[in-house]
């Protein structure tokens, strides 16, 4: 579990996070969504440590991330897993060595143990025998899920997930989507998705933050969100489905 408790935070005179608390939970897939400039990705960052709050604190399972020292942060970072916009892989880097990157910075495991963990990564993501390709030669749903067993090379208990749908098309989205939601049921991981897309949101929404101006303007799940009778959350939605509907 991850919990943001009274966070805020300032960037000159605008205040980006305003007092926004909520519990990530154990097994579920966690959204956080809102339009641009909302304040999603400046939470998600926080969680992270990527940026420092103001005030507030970041606890996972109870424990004070926000008053931890640089090693005690640095083992906790060793069971956090991140799915990058875009998927970030490197260019110059195999898919092999893409996914064996994080075990080459924070294990002592043989070669032969990382590259069994490597190879079951990408089993576990339906990229079996991919492991000599470059990122060149992979579509962008191929790079995605190498991106997703990258992130869950070192069995992270929490996964950080932004804007995994990111460039994608509808069809290509709901795999991804998927594929994220049973691995987060699989290995019981606190799961926390910034993402805008609202076919995300229907489909993998056991939890959801809607972030407006900075604060937690509402929160349920994806039954929930659809009977509504928030103006500004479904003011939301209907101009997000406009947007991707125009999209087509």
């Amino acid at each position: 579990m991850i919990e943001a408790r009274n966070l805020s935070l300032t960037f000159g005179e605008n205040k980006v996070l305003d007092d926004v608390s909520f519990v990530f939970e154990v097994g579920k897939t966690n959204l956080i969504i809102g339009q641009s400039g909302s304040g999603k990705t400046v939470l998600m960052k926080s969680l992270v440590g990527l940026l420092e709050p103001d005030e507030g604190i970041v606890l996972y399972d109870e424990k004070n991330f926000s008053q931890m020292g640089t090693k005690e942060r640095r083992l906790l970072r060793q069971e956090i897993g991140m799915l990058f916009q875009g998927g970030a892989l490197f260019d110059s880097m195999t898919v092999e060595q893409n996914v064996m990157f994080p075990l080459n910075m924070f294990t002592t495991m043989s070669l032969a143990e990382k590259t069994d963990r490597v190879n079951f990564c990408l089993e576990r993501v339906n990229l079996k025998g991919r492991n000599t390709l470059m990122p060149s030669e992979l579509s962008g749903g191929m790079i995605k899920r190498v991106a997703i067993a990258r992130a869950i090379s070192l069995n992270p208990k929490y996964l950080f997930c932004d804007e995994p749908n990111s460039g994608l098309d509808p069809i290509t989205s709901g795999v991804i989507d998927e594929l994220i939601k049973e691995i987060t049921e699989e290995f019981n991981t606190t799961t926390v998705i910034n993402t805008h897309d609202m076919n995300s949101v229907l489909m993998i929404g056991e939890k959801i933050a809607f972030i407006h101006q900075g604060r937690i303007n509402w929160e349920g799940n994806r039954h929930e969100i659809l009977h509504t009778d928030n103006q500004v959350l479904n003011e939301f939605i209907f101009a997000t489905e406009l947007t991707r509907r125009l999209k087509r």
